[in-house]
This record gives C-alpha cells, structure tokens and sequence, in this order.
C-alpha cells in the first residue's frame, strides 16, 4: 500500500467538497470522474468536471446514496478509488466494503473504523474504554418508547442525535418524555434521508458549552497525530456558522488534554486517513462527543 499509486478517481459525492476534490486531483496529476444526479448535471460543479456520469434522478437514496450505480460508475470509466468525500455514503462502511470488494481503493478510513467510530453510540463505548469521558447517554438501537424511559434516567432535557450521521441532521433538544415520543418520529426520518439509516439515540444536553474539535491523520503503521483543535462553538440549529484555529481561551494544560483525547480515541482503533474527534468543554472540563470518520467540511480551517 505504501507504493500505491491513483491513477484516477471516483468523486462519489456532488458541489464544493466534489470540486475540492477534482482540485486536490489536478494538483496531484490524477484523473478524476464526477457524479451528478439529473438534478445537479447543469450545476458549476458538473459543468466545469473533465469527466461526468449521470448517476440517477434528484431524489439522493437513488443517486448520491445509491451504493451500486456509484461502483458502476467507477467501473465503466476506469477508476481505481473512490473517495466519498463528506455527508452522503462517507461514514458508512457497508459502502466501503463495497468499494474494496469491487476491487477498488477506499479513500478513507477503514471499514472496521468506520462501524467503530462512525457509530455515535459505538464511539462513546470506545471513547470510555479508552479513557475519555462522555456525556451520559444512551444506547443506539432502542424503541421510542424505551428512550423516553432512558431520558428520564439520564435527565432531561436531552439531545436526539442520529446514530449515523452528524452535521446537525436529525438532532433535536426535548425537555420531557412525552415531547420526546412526539418529535422521534421526525428526527428518525431525518435521519434515514440523510444518512440511510433511522437509528437514533439521545445524551445529556449540555448547556452553553464551548465545541472544540481535533483534527486527525493516521496511517497505515498505527501512528496518529493531531493538527491541533478549531473551535466551533457558534452555531446556528447545530450548523457550524464560525471555526476558529486554534480554539481560543484553552489554557496550554487543557488543549494538550484535548488533543491527548483525540489521538487517544483514534488510536484505539488503528484508524487511518483524516478525521475528527469533537468535544464539549465546561470550565476545565471536557467530554467526547464524536468522531467524524471522513474528511471533515472545516478541514481548510486547520490546514490554513
């Protein structure tokens, strides 16, 4: 693997972060093939690719989200790699499996890292096993009727996040059970739109906290380092509306925690390829709250 070579690649994804891409391929002398469901084929992104294929109709489960027109599209124009690039198929690792299994290379972190991390509730059994703390939560894979019971465990109000995904899809702040069973339905559905899967689970809703995320990069010998944290506490219905590099008003002793942390959770998997590890900061306090398994939107943040 270490003497890989791309010689061209699929961009399974649609818009700026496909246009990033084919960027990061011409610099890098590969050829590159873009996607676009009959919906976007006019949009800036499609019109200005070197190589397009028509994957689907607008609808995203038959195009951007359709695992078997997306290999078919690789296949018949010759590539060797895809790379799923954020949102969409990105964190789901039947994708990547079938990606390998077509004979083609991931460009990503691996399967395994993916089911590990790419699950929010899987990431905080591993995030506590490697001694990282969380905020209380619950279990992924639960009936509406059993996480209204878990949010009075835990103590309301809680946050519904979906299982799947991140960027603020499917997540919701309820105050009671019964203002719970009432919006599940909503979150689970978009949940499924947006990341093919319903499952959802719910976590202690911190307050006012300060969102610090990690960026990390691992390779193929176990090593894992940290590019340092951006602060993203500005947000607008969970949307990112301001990243800040490096996060501000962290002392030397708690950024230092922070980035242990994330290093520490990445590791705990042999993760490989970009990711970041995301945390909710209180005082001189801090918890885990996801892994981003994939490159993330705010990576030129850091890079710059």
């Amino acid at each position: 693997m270490s003497n890989l070579r791309l010689r061209k690649v699929l961009i399974a994804n649609r818009g700026e972060i496909s246009s990033r891409i084919r960027r990061a391929c011409d610099a890098l002398s590969i050829d590159a093939v873009t996607v676009a469901s009959e919906a976007d084929k006019t949009l800036p992104f499609a019109r200005t690719a070197k190589e397009l294929v028509v994957i689907g109709p607008a609808p995203s489960k038959d195009s951007y989200l359709s695992i078997d027109r997306l290999i078919d599209a690789a296949r018949k124009t010759g590539c060797d790699s895809v790379h799923p690039g954020y949102g969409f198929l990105s964190e789901n690792a039947g994708f990547a499996r079938a990606v390998q299994a077509a004979g083609l290379v991931w460009i990503g972190p691996s399967p395994e890292s993916i089911d590990m991390l790419g699950s929010k509730t899987e990431a905080r059994k591993r995030a506590t096993a490697a001694g990282v703390p969380t905020t209380p939560g619950s279990a992924g894979g639960l009936a509406d009727t059993v996480l209204a019971k878990e949010g009075e465990r835990i103590g309301f109000p809680v946050i519904i996040k979906a299982v799947g995904g991140g960027g603020g899809r499917g997540m919701r702040v309820v105050n009671s059970a019964e203002e719970m069973l009432a919006i599940l339905p909503r979150a689970r559905a978009e949940a499924k739109k947006n990341f093919a899967n319903e499952d959802v689970y719910i976590e202690r809703y911190i307050s006012n906290p300060r969102h610090v995320e990690v960026q990390v990069f691992g390779d193929s010998k176990g090593n894992v380092v940290h590019l340092g944290t951006r602060d993203c506490t500005t947000q607008r219905r969970h949307q990112k509306l301001i990243e800040e590099a490096p996060a501000p008003f962290l002392d030397a002793a708690l950024r230092e925690r922070i980035h242990e942390a994330a290093v520490r959770v990445a590791k705990s998997v042999g993760y490989t390829n970009a990711g970041t590890a995301e945390f909710l900061v209180q005082g001189n306090e801090f918890y885990f709250l996801e892994m981003n398994t994939r490159i993330q939107v705010e990576h030129p943040v850091t890079e710059t």
